[in-house]
């Protein structure tokens, strides 16, 4: 089993797509290279950069969540590289090549995504993610009717020790 974030398949396998994205995209004109391609290379780099958050996430649900926004940004590189290709910014092999690794790291994610779940399971979780216990809201008759936090004594004592305000200066 890995211990560490750099050990991690699925990320180094986000990360030689990322960098062979900035190889290619880094050769060209400054027109495309300014439209098309920085949204290419940011959206690239996004793979890696949410699995490796995900990593450092401790409930099974945040670092689900973030293997989802790696995915959401795998499908938006593979749109670009379309465009690069459509652009004539491409060839058709090059882009078929890194749509293919594409879709090895998707199915790496998902496989890592069902892992987790399995984890969660097995550990007897039930995290569904961040919720807060649910509140009991009283309505102003009803917090009329309550008893008060404070008996009247303890009020006056409470106000009898009120420390003195500060001089101002």
């Amino acid at each position: 089993m890995s211990t560490g974030m750099e050990e991690l398949r699925v990320l180094k396998a986000a990360e030689a797509v990322a960098d062979e994205v900035w190889k290619r995209v880094s050769q060209w004109p400054v027109f495309p290279r300014d439209t098309v391609g920085k949204q290419l290379v940011r959206a690239s780099d996004s793979i890696g950069a949410n699995i490796a958050e995900s990593f450092g996430r401790f409930h099974y649900s945040e670092k689900i969540q973030f293997l989802y926004y790696a995915r959401g940004s795998l499908f938006e590189t593979k749109y670009w590289l379309n465009r690069a290709q459509q652009r004539a910014l491409m060839p058709e092999l090059e882009v078929e090549g890194l749509s293919s690794q594409l879709t090895d790291l998707a199915r790496q994610l998902n496989a890592f995504v069902a892992s987790l779940r399995t984890q969660r399971t097995a550990n007897g979780r039930r995290d569904s993610g961040l919720k807060e216990e649910e509140g009991v809201y009283l309505t102003l008759e009803e917090a009329a009717a309550a008893p008060p936090l404070f008996a009247e004594a303890e009020l006056d004592w409470l106000i009898s020790n009120l420390p003195s305000p500060i001089p101002n200066r």
